[in-house]
């Protein structure tokens, strides 16, 4: 399969900047100052993944539908891989300790560990690791 995109973004409205900075900057997250300002900021995921966090008024400019309240409807669920069970644990305890909240109880498929939770404006993050040699065969 060919390469379609270089690079991802995911942009988020979120209601206060700088308190999604600084929960974001909790759970372990860096930011590109070169596209940071009191409007948004680039979230840097991992390697070409990004999240561009958007106050809801300057959200609002890009496109001409209602923004949903993900505190009350899931507009998309945030899926991430890490490169082990103790990532996924540190990475969502963290953002439990900053002011999330557990989205839904822990998945071990044994081959498959996946946490869960939701950031301070109610999107969906799920985080998880997957050991490739030890999915069932057949």
């Amino acid at each position: 399969m060919a390469e379609t995109a270089k690079s991802m973004f995911v942009n988020l409205p979120v209601k206060d900047l700088k308190k999604s900075i600084a929960f974001f900057t909790a759970v372990g997250f860096e930011f590109n100052p070169n596209f940071t300002d009191d409007n948004a900021t680039c979230m840097v995921i991992g390697e070409n993944i990004y999240s561009m966090l958007l106050v809801e008024e300057y959200f609002k400019t890009f496109t001409k539908k209602e923004i949903a309240d993900a505190s009350k409807t899931t507009e998309v669920l945030i899926a991430l891989m890490v490169e082990s069970r103790q990532k996924v644990d540190k990475l969502v305890d963290d953002a439990i300790a900053a002011g999330g909240h557990i989205a839904k109880e822990t998945q071990d498929l044994g081959f498959m560990y996946q946490r869960s939770f939701l950031d301070l404006d109610g999107h969906h993050w799920e985080i998880g690791y997957m050991d490739e040699s030890a999915i069932p065969q057949g």
